[in-house]
């Protein structure tokens, strides 16, 4: 696997940034979940007293063990009906030590006297929304820079609320995944687009794309097609959320998380407005979003076939037709480095880029 210092990313092997973990039905009050991201293991589970969401770090001090592992045989989940989960904590299934959702040992049952301040766990900034789980992660400790992801659009009763696709593992590094904000060179060969309109803009945490033109997979495969606007923009490193017109109205929204250093865990999904332009979406509409998210779903795997098979690309032969990759990647540096040295990067990347002998999607 190709790693972040093959690519000369930065000082850290892992990037700043908000990253999705679970989908949100995935976690209840009865079972942890232990996931692996950022190449370090984590509890995951919701707090039986209170609903809310609490990620840890998967291993006791006392003798490191996991706390979300699947065991059926401590009587720690035994007389716990089944569950570590008491309230709002989590108690080790080995010695019983319970931890409070700020990892902090509160009750050790066989000890008596004060609890060593010593005995905590991680405790990670998560957020739940758009029926997802998402976790701030920062190699240097800081709070989020930026919000977690929403959009206005999920609890309108218009909108055909998504389901996700889990698009399992990918053995790449996530910058592999990056470069296709700016890949203008791509949109023919791969999902049979017609470009009429491109351009590229960075500032700040925000990488956006704006192009228009017919698409062959998304809309039409066998023939003609509406012209498709897609307005793309990851929302740091791991979120991008595209908005698209033209067609259905919807909302393409895809993310990744690095899982070890030079592979990730994927996600799609798409938010469609309702089809029959009804004030609360029917069934039909619903049928109509499903079979629209299907399409998406297959034009990103176009794109996710192609990143499974091919090599990582360390100095590409970037042409200046390409679209601006070089921008991108150093866009993408500010977030393997420490936050003061951020408008390092971004005084070397902000601005909007049109790729030679493109026409600019802003018309003047």
């Amino acid at each position: 696997m190709a790693t972040s210092q093959d690519y000369r990313l930065g000082d850290f092997t892992f990037p700043r940034g908000w990253f999705m973990i679970a989908t949100a039905d995935e976690i209840n009050t009865h079972k942890p979940l232990a996931v692996r991201f950022f190449g370090r293991d984590f509890a995951l589970y919701r707090g039986r007293e209170t609903g809310r969401v609490v990620l840890l770090d998967a291993y006791c001090p006392h003798m490191k063990t996991h706390l979300a592992a699947p065991n059926d045989t401590s009587y720690v989940i035994i007389d716990g009906g089944g569950t570590n989960i008491e309230g709002d904590s989590i108690r080790c299934p080995y010695h019983a030590w319970r931890f409070g959702p700020d990892g902090q040992c509160d009750d050790i049952p066989y000890h008596e006297g004060p609890i060593p301040k010593t005995a905590c766990i991680k405790s990670w900034t998560v957020k739940e929304s758009l029926g997802a789980i998402w976790v701030w992660h920062d190699p240097e400790g800081g709070e989020p820079e930026w919000d977690h992801p929403t959009l206005p659009e999920w609890d309108d009763k218009s909108w055909v609320q998504w389901k996700y696709d889990d698009l399992g593992m990918l053995q790449q590094h996530p910058q592999e995944v990056i470069d296709n904000i700016c890949d203008y060179g791509h949109l023919s060969p791969i999902h049979g687009s017609t470009v009429l309109r491109y351009e590229n803009e960075f500032s700040g945490h925000l990488a956006t794309q704006r192009q228009c033109g017919p698409h062959r997979t998304l809309v039409n495969p066998d023939g003609e097609s509406p012209v498709l606007h897609t307005l793309t923009t990851y929302h740091g490193p791991g979120v991008l959320i595209s908005y698209l017109s033209g067609y259905y109205e919807s909302i393409l929204f895809i993310t990744h998380t690095p899982v070890e250093d030079g592979s990730i865990r994927v996600w799609h999904a798409l938010l469609v407005k309702s089809p029959g332009g009804n004030a609360e979406v029917t069934v039909e509409d619903g049928i109509a979003a499903r079979q629209f998210q299907h399409s998406s779903r297959l034009a990103f795997e176009q794109d996710f076939e192609v990143w499974t098979n091919k090599a990582p690309c360390f100095n590409g032969m970037f042409l200046p037709s390409d679209g601006p990759f070089m921008k991108a990647r150093i866009w993408y540096k500010q977030f393997y480095n420490p936050r003061e040295r951020k408008a390092e990067f971004l005084d070397k990347c902000e601005g909007l880029y049109v790729p030679r002998g493109a026409e600019p999607y802003t018309q003047s």
